[in-house]
């Protein structure tokens, strides 16, 4: 249902600061009549044609002209909210924009809330509510992998799959509450083996939807990776390599690393967050003793360690088995690194590398991504799940599928399977917001920025 509201709103929709070009976006039943009092151009803005663009002046109440802009109309339903829409195109000043939006207030609009352009869209049914998560995960999106993820998300390859599961249950469901309505003369429209068979098929393709959670919150978040090791094991040249530049201090006296280092790099479309840490040992110096342990806390919030080794040292025994305590043993990748001075294989390290040379490196990514996200291979139409709302209601959806075997195996009235399938049907609906609340939507969409 079309919800059209009853205020105008406008923001900039530009990010804030000096720049060549800044946007400034209206929406709303007055949009049109609102900037018509302060445009001149060759016609009224309420004579144009929709999706039209309209060169013009724009001036304040004292008739001054505030600045020559690009004006885009846009008539409900066919724009971004559903409603009638401006965008004006100004030079990327602040005081301009500033300007103009002080005119837009005086003439009857207000300032918009964080997201709620989008929010708009959503109630207006322009794009369902993961269609709307997916626009900040486009605006935040950081690697190659992550945007496709998102803009797969926004062209609402998970909503089609959910809508037809939900459809599924939907017509299931259905067919129990008209028995119920028809007990008196025990028609049957679904028997329960049949019934039983495609709440099967249904937790099947929920299944297969959660297993792709870590897949998908990988490629959305990315992968915190701790650089770990004893002093002088060459940590820090192996960030800078990585990094291919000098952004760490790299010297032959231990302890040169006193604080967390943190850079970020794309590898093959996922993005590793990289913490260089102290190196571990025993010390009286009070600063590197700080460094020591904010090394361990990074070891804990690791999705990957680095267990970095000097293979002239050989393996660290001693320090591999504090790291075990820290983390678990399949987020642990063990090292041999500056296998240039001495290219022996004496221990069975995980990879050999020369943070100098780069001999090893490529491996050593592949390790990375390969523990990252295992043999998955989702191709491009697959529907993956990142966002953990998201999760959540399908396994809320899945254990009231269970339920409702439960109380088929049982053979329990229809009245205890129906509310469990419609339950399941709810949950499914949060995801795409047909069932929803005033506080989810309040706590999705003030994550957004303001004028989007």
């Amino acid at each position: 249902m079309i919800i059209h509201s009853d205020d105008t709103i406008a923001a900039l929709a530009t990010a804030p600061g000096n720049g060549a070009i800044s946007i400034i976006r209206t929406s709303g039943p007055e949009s049109i009549s609102i900037i018509d009092k302060m445009f001149r151009g060759k016609t009224k803005l309420n004579n144009c044609d929709p999706n039209t663009i309209h060169y013009g002046k724009i001036i304040d109440s004292n008739k001054e002209v505030i600045d020559d802009v690009l004006v885009s109309v846009f008539h409900n339903p066919n724009s971004y909210t559903g409603e009638d829409s401006i965008e004006i195109s100004t030079h990327g000043s602040q005081l301009i924009v500033k300007k103009i939006l002080e005119e837009m207030i005086k003439n009857n609009a207000r300032l918009a809330e964080p997201g709620e352009f989008t929010k708009r869209a959503f109630l207006n049914g322009k794009i369902d509510l993961a269609q709307a998560e997916a626009v900040v995960d486009i605006i935040n999106s950081r690697t190659e992998a992550s945007l496709r993820g998102a803009r797969n998300q926004l062209d609402g390859l998970l909503s089609k799959k959910v809508n037809l599961l939900r459809n599924d249950l939907i017509n299931s469901s259905s067919m129990i509450e008209l028995e119920l309505d028809f007990a008196e003369e025990e028609v049957e429209f679904m028997p329960l083996d049949k019934m039983n068979s495609k709440i099967d098929l249904i937790l099947s393709e929920i299944d297969q939807l959660l297993s792709t959670y870590n897949f998908g919150k990988i490629i959305r978040d990315g992968v915190n990776v701790a650089l770990v090791g004893k002093p002088n094991v060459g940590k820090s040249s192996m960030l800078n390599y990585i990094l291919k530049e000098s952004r760490a201090i790299v010297s032959s006296i231990p302890g040169t690393t006193r604080d967390i280092i943190r850079e970020e790099v794309s590898v093959d479309g996922i993005l590793f967050r990289l913490f260089d840490t102290a190196g571990l040992r025993l010390t009286e110096d009070s600063i590197e003793k700080e460094g020591v342990f904010r090394s361990r806390d990074a070891v804990k919030n690791a999705d990957l360690v680095l267990f970095i080794n000097d293979v002239t040292e050989g393996f660290s025994e001693d320090l591999y088995n504090e790291l075990l305590i820290l983390s678990n043993r399949e987020r642990i990748i063990s090292v041999a690194n500056k296998i240039d001075l001495k290219n022996e294989m004496n221990y069975n390290f995980d990879v050999y590398v020369s943070a100098i040379s780069g001999q090893g490196m490529d491996k050593l990514f592949s390790i990375m991504k390969e523990k990252t996200i295992g043999t998955n291979n989702y191709s491009e139409k697959t529907a993956v799940v990142s966002n953990l709302r998201h999760y959540s209601a399908l396994e809320k959806a899945k254990d009231n599928l269970l339920k409702s075997k439960e109380s088929i195996a049982l053979k329990m009235s229809g009245e205890f399977i129906s509310v469990d399938l419609r339950n399941a049907e709810n949950s499914l609906g949060e995801i795409i917001g047909e069932v929803t609340t005033d506080d989810i939507l309040n706590n999705i969409f003030s994550k957004f920025c303001i004028g989007k």
